[in-house]
């Protein structure tokens, strides 16, 4: 996106893909849930392993080849692509042990936390200006968040890990000049080597590989590729053209879908405190959007 671009505009011309993505992530649990029987490190080995040859379909689809090229053969590139590449895995392993051994609370506690790393990140990093009503909005969140945290103290490093990955990943997928699918095909195509070798430590353990087993774990481990890149294209898409606090701020819609998740399909009670944290959490999601669309009327 052309660094001329008025800031009004910026500010909203990646909000569609990011909505897209953030909804796709609040979604998983129901994936993951079908998944119990199999082990956290091999759903992780195979999101990986499923998503290359789905990115590389695309890029010979879209005919992206030279832009892929382009960043296998330049260094700086490829070294941000390194970076995001690890964060992100990171980021997978971590949620997705958190989620398959109950730890759903830090998993989605992780979510509440990333936006206002986000929000760190772009004043520190990139010199992103907040307005006053925005500034509201983070203090209302932070105190939502702070008080969710109370009831998580002894998994709050996971949800600090998820957090800090997530943001450091969003943070070089913005920097770095590169289209969504290539940076996403180097990415994988990084994680490639380590994530081979953790299949080959689940295949050597008691329990094996849940792939081969049947159809219906082959055919919904096969998902996993189509199912982590998409929103991840679309993220990254989001992440060059989105102001980096408003991309981190509606990030908050990911943990308010596992919110809707959790009470109302699978069950989860809702305690009080939970209730506080959310009323905090919506009524700043309420005012930044507000201030979104009084200063695009405006403009």
């Amino acid at each position: 996106m052309p660094e001329t671009m008025p800031r009004q505009t910026r500010t909203i011309a990646g909000l569609p893909q990011a909505l897209g993505a953030y909804a796709v992530w609040s979604l998983f649990p129901l994936y993951f849930a079908l998944l119990h029987e199999v082990a956290p490190f091999e759903v992780v080995v195979w999101r990986l392993l499923f998503t290359l040859p789905f990115c590389l379909a695309m890029v010979l689809l879209f005919r992206q080849g030279a832009a892929l090229k382009a960043a296998l053969t330049t260094p700086r590139i490829l070294g941000a692509l390194a970076l995001s590449g690890l964060l992100i895995g990171a980021n997978w392993l971590i949620y997705v042990i958190a989620v398959m051994d109950g730890h759903v609370l830090a998993a989605s506690l992780g979510y509440y936390i990333n936006p206002l790393v986000n929000v760190l990140a772009a004043t520190v990093f990139l010199h992103e200006k907040l307005t006053r009503r925005q500034w509201i909005a983070v203090g209302l969140a932070a105190i939502g968040v702070a008080l969710l945290a109370q009831g998580a103290l002894e998994t709050l490093w996971i949800s600090l890990v998820m957090a800090f990955s997530f943001a450091g990943y969003g943070l070089v997928r913005k920097l770095a000049p590169v289209d969504a699918l290539p940076g996403l095909t180097v990415e994988t195509l990084v994680l490639l080597v380590p994530g081979l070798g953790l299949l080959a430590w689940q295949a050597a353990s008691p329990q094996g590989l849940a792939m081969g087993s049947s159809l219906r774990l082959d055919l919904l481990l096969a998902c996993a590729g189509p199912l982590t890149a998409i929103p991840l294209m679309l993220f990254a898409s989001a992440a060059r053209r989105l102001d980096f606090s408003v991309l981190g701020f509606i990030q908050f819609v990911t943990p308010t879908g596992l919110f809707f998740l959790s009470v109302f399909v699978f069950g989860e009670p809702l305690r009080p405190i939970q209730l506080v944290c959310f009323l905090f959490i919506w009524t700043a999601i309420a005012v930044f959007c507000w201030d979104i669309l009084s200063r695009r009327k405006a403009a």
